[in-house]
């Protein structure tokens, strides 16, 4: 009876987690937490799982770092910046390019190779 319960908990957990609006750090009634405990907690994590891993196994980030994380690995597999715009709730997409615009750096050779084989094919047809 316990399992059924948890259950059924767990899955309208699921579904607060899944709207558009849910919180990253909300408590389960969809209120903020203090972002200052959760850092804090964050960071005693991290101190501990080094101290477990080795300190070379893993480098001493902050919180905040896990949201550059999250964007620059979606712009490396090709997600748009619109969706990573939105997903970082910035203001604009010009916004999260100045930010991450470095991130791409391979992105002027690659539209270069792109239109001189576009030239190359419209020239032979």
């Amino acid at each position: 009876m316990i399992e059924r319960a948890w259950r059924k908990r767990r899955g309208l957990m699921a579904l607060q987690l899944a709207r558009d609006d849910a919180l990253v750090f909300g408590d389960l009634e969809g209120v903020h937490r203090n972002t200052e405990h959760v850092s804090r907690q964050f960071h005693r994590d991290v101190e501990r799982c080094r101290a477990a891993l080795g300190e070379d196994a893993l480098p001493m980030i902050r919180l905040h770092d896990l949201r550059h994380t999250h964007a620059t690995i979606l712009q490396l597999a090709g997600v748009s910046v619109h969706v990573v715009s939105q997903r970082l709730g910035h203001a604009s997409p010009t916004v999260t390019l100045s930010v991450y615009a470095h991130v791409m750096p391979g992105n002027q050779r690659d539209a270069a190779d792109l239109f001189a084989r576009l030239i190359g094919e419209a020239s032979r047809a």
